[in-house]
């Protein structure tokens, strides 16, 4: 039964950041509603299951739906607090132009059911300026509530930024212990959304102006992108220089202010891989060094494809595995997926020698719809495929022993497979049996 004294808390967005946000409102006493544009989400979590894999996750959504402290609805209700969590996508330019139609969809339709003293607060990663255009536009569609930061006095509508910084695996854990920005129009709005987060935040909350707030997440996720691209650059420049990049990170790491980050397929994820694009628009002439990231750690995808495309035509009478599609370890996430991308193109390359494991998938994404490539478990890819090509470090993978491996052509993306050689230099395409005894 749903506790009628409880804080409304209208939650807008279902996805990998909307649902354990509202399920953990729910916990903390929140009388919560999430909204979803999917009736297939709304009713999955209206019976008190999940549509997306996070640890913990379905025990939390089946707790709190039991208890009536959070339904699904495909429609906003009247609530105290909007908490927005919708996509923020790419326009389809071809120019990574931010996509916030989402965003003010979300917007106008709350603003059907506000009333004077709620909140609204915006989670969705966003350009630099969108909460300020979402204000505006909620002023234009409810001139009889006064906005924050456009008239004298205390605005009827609080609105605030404040945007999300999880770990897929670690979302509730996170959620709960991870500090804050709160970025408030004023600083009365962010006044307002530190005392809802502080109903199961444990992290600190801390209040700034809503575009440093949409800004520090933009930064956060850039950080981590130019800092991957110069370990993908260098393991491209180890490739060609015939040297063992793994070796050399772990050598240069033993320095007491080097951390080196490891190289991979790519980057990938709703986040790291998107959110740099937001900054160069915002601000195209001066985020050089932002924009090259992103354009490496995109070419480090096509260099991979490259080099396993030409391991397999060296070998034409070989079956190949890819292990992996998810953009990291240990999840169910595709999106911006480097796995992904690398794997459809050698599918469409050559078909029906490919096999596909991806423990976290039931079946192949569309793009690999008749190239003949199939989806199998581990088992059969060891049994069945001469060539392994790891794009994820899944635990599943790290865990195959050595001796199941050692007759195997190995191209190793992630490092978790030692006695292969050299991941990503002349050493890929020998087996591992021969590399020991030197033939």
């Amino acid at each position: 039964m749903r506790n009628e004294s409880a804080l409304e808390v209208c939650v807008v967005g279902l996805g990998y950041i909307g649902l354990p946000t509202a399920a953990v409102m729910a916990r903390a006493g929140c009388s919560v509603t999430g909204v979803d544009i999917s009736e297939e989400v709304v009713v999955t979590i209206n019976r008190g299951a999940i549509h997306i894999e996070e640890v913990d996750l379905d025990g939390l959504v089946k707790g709190v739906v039991s208890r009536g402290a959070l339904r699904a609805s495909t429609h906003i209700v009247p609530a105290d607090v909007f908490v927005i969590a919708v996509p923020t996508p790419f326009a389809k330019d071809g120019k990574h132009t931010p996509d916030t139609s989402h965003v003010m969809a979300a917007a106008t339709d709350i603003a059907a059911v506000l009333k004077k003293g709620d909140s609204i607060i915006l989670e969705s990663t966003c350009p630099v300026g969108t909460t300020h255009a979402m204000r505006d536009l909620l002023a234009g569609l409810r001139p009889d509530l006064s906005m924050p930061g456009l008239s004298d006095g205390i605005a009827d509508i609080a609105i605030s930024y404040c945007p999300e910084r999880v770990l897929p695996g670690r979302i509730i854990e996170e959620l709960v212990h991870n500090d804050r920005s709160i970025g408030g129009i004023t600083p009365r709005c962010a006044r307002k959304a530190i005392s809802l987060y502080k109903h199961f935040v444990k992290g600190d909350c801390i209040a700034t102006d809503a575009k440093s707030a949409e800004m520090t997440k933009l930064v956060e996720n850039a950080y981590r992108d130019v800092n991957i691209a110069f370990a993908n650059e260098l393991s491209m420049i180890a490739a060609a220089m015939k040297l063992d990049v793994w070796e050399v990170i772990r050598l240069a790491n033993r320095h007491p202010r080097v951390d080196i980050l490891e190289p991979g397929p790519g980057v990938g994820g709703h986040c790291i891989a998107v959110d740099p694009w937001f900054i160069v628009h915002g601000a195209p002439e001066e985020a050089v060094l932002i924009r090259t990231g992103r354009e490496v750690n995109d070419r480090k995808m096509h260099h991979v494809t490259e080099r396993a495309a030409q391991l397999i035509e060296a070998h034409p009478d070989k079956r190949v595995a890819c292990l992996g599609l998810s953009f990291k370890a240990n999840v169910d996430d595709f999106r911006e997926s480097p796995a992904r991308y690398v794997a459809a193109r050698l599918a469409e390359r050559f078909g029906d020698r490919l096999s596909i494991v991806e423990p976290y998938a039931n079946m192949l994404p569309a793009e690999f719809d008749g190239t003949g490539a199939t989806l199998v478990d581990l088992d059969s890819a060891i049994e069945q495929s001469e060539i392994m090509i790891v794009l994820v470090n899944h635990d599943l993978f790290k865990a195959v022993p050595f001796d199941e491996r050692v007759d195997k052509i190995v191209y190793d993306l992630r490092g978790i497979w030692p006695g292969h050689g050299a991941p990503d230099q002349e050493a890929i395409g020998v087996p591992a049996k021969l590399l020991r005894t030197g033939t």
